[in-house]
């Protein structure tokens, strides 16, 4: 079960509705990052909530630091207290912001894994160590508001705090480990930018009978539009989109398909087959060192029940790019809307709007130190020792935290498809939190000599 003293904490953190993209939450991010300073300062950090420059009333970010022994490495810890949105709320079995503790050892609750779970039982596990009163390296943490929109003003702040953060290690909790929770070190991310492509055509929408035939249809236009995003293979279908991708070493393709998840398993997690994108792919390839591009929601004309026989003067659509190595944000989403802009349908205009996202994916070297170090306590945890992986999901500000810094990345988390993280009824189990506790503990005092 979970630990009888972290459970309440960890309840009180969740019940935080800290969607960090709606503007309607901030104050509850900043009740959130308050909770948060209190629950350290006891624990013997310095904490301070900080803005970046000239972007107030973002959710604030908290920076706190606690001194370890006088030769001890430096640890930086990230984590993210924002949330996804909880819709489709019809979905829920519970409500999303009231943590349930339920029979199968699981607790629900939207962040109750991302990322509020993974990096407050990270935190629970180095107050093992304190309050043991055993050595710890100096520990920097720092979390933000912001991560699910692209850490913009994390973004902002870090060059001009470079000092605050200097560290020998950056330790991160917020990404998966392989099948049946054996450890994974994650050698990798791909880079992420999100952006809205908006249709317009008439001024206001039309009757589908007097209008029908003769008005452009903004809701046929943006299928055809998205449709020429990719080939008929699967492949994406932009010109120079691909053009600078940097193939994985063969040790990094041998390294990530040995840890790679059979076809079966991946339909019993997903409930669908893995046959998205490119053929003539392995899925972990797809998944882990190629780019995608994917529609993430489409509005357009009438969705209720029954029918409104309208023509819709404007169509929306939300689309995504995970990014790999030598790809750089700001070339990639330009050749996207030139793209765009070359398959316009007749009779409507075209809007990009809300582009986010400009942190490249990175590979990180499988002979690094720290993932020496990293392997031998994981193999103390889990006799079958750690798999390295490639994830295919983001998290954007790693690469400026990386660089600011001077860290060696460290990427360790216990999260499990069953998990539905950015879903309905997301939930974390007891046996991930005492993991992700135990690796603190064992990580932490590794880094103390």
């Amino acid at each position: 079960m979970f630990p009888g003293d972290a459970l309440d904490d960890y309840f009180a953190l969740l019940r935080f509705p800290t969607v960090g993209t709606d503007p309607r939450r901030l104050r509850d991010c900043v009740e959130c990052a308050m909770w948060i300073k209190q629950w350290l300062v006891p624990h013997g950090f310095s904490c301070e909530l900080m803005q970046a420059p000239g972007m107030l009333g973002t959710p604030p970010i908290v920076c706190a630091e606690r001194k370890g022994g006088e030769h001890s490495p430096t640890v930086l810890f990230y984590g993210h207290y924002d949330v996804q949105p909880a819709d489709p709320l019809e979905a829920w079995e519970t409500q999303p912001f009231e943590p349930t503790l339920k029979d199968d050892g699981r607790v629900y609750a939207r962040g109750a894994q991302d990322d509020k779970g993974q990096w407050f039982s990270f935190l629970c596990g180095m107050k093992k160590l304190i309050d043991a009163g055993r050595p710890m390296p100096t520990v920097k943490i720092v979390l933000e508001g912001q991560e699910e929109s692209g850490s913009p003003a994390l973004t902002a702040l870090a060059p001009t705090i470079k000092d605050r953060l200097r560290a020998d290690v950056l330790l991160v909790c917020d990404t998966s480990a392989a099948d049946d929770l054996r450890p994974a070190i994650i050698a990798g991310l791909r880079g992420v930018s999100h952006f809205t492509v908006r249709l317009e055509a008439a001024r206001h929408d039309l009757h589908s009978g007097e209008y029908g035939g003769i008005a452009p249809n903004p809701a046929q236009g943006i299928a055809e539009l998205l449709a020429s995003l990719h080939a008929a293979d699967g492949a994406i279908a932009v010109r120079g989109f691909c053009d600078t991708v940097e193939a994985p070493t063969c040790e990094e393709r041998a390294a990530a398909e040995s840890a790679a998840m059979s076809d079966e398993r991946y339909e019993a997690v997903m409930g669908c087959p893995p046959v998205g994108g490119e053929k003539g792919l392995t899925p972990t390839e797809r998944n882990s060192f190629r780019p995608t591009i994917e529609v993430n929601g489409i509005h357009a004309g009438y969705g209720g029940p029954g029918s409104k026989t309208v023509i819709p003067a404007s169509a929306l659509a939300k689309l995504s790019m995970r990014l790999v190595p030598g790809q750089r944000p700001c070339d990639a989403i330009a050749c996207v809307e030139r793209h765009l802009r070359r398959h316009v349908p007749r009779g409507m205009r075209l809007f990009i709007e809300d582009a986010t996202g400009d942190a490249p994916g990175f590979r990180l070297p499988l002979a690094s130190p720290v993932f020496r170090l990293a392997t031998d306590v994981l193999r103390e945890m889990d006799r079958r020792g750690p798999v390295y992986q490639w994830d295919g999901a983001s998290i954007p500000v790693i690469s400026v935290l990386r660089d600011c810094s001077g860290a060696a990345p460290l990427l360790v988390g216990w999260g499990q498809p069953q998990d539905r993280i950015h879903s309905p009824n997301e939930s974390y189990g007891a046996d991930q939190f005492r993991l992700s506790m135990t690796w603190a503990e064992k990580i932490l005092s590794s880094l103390a000599g």
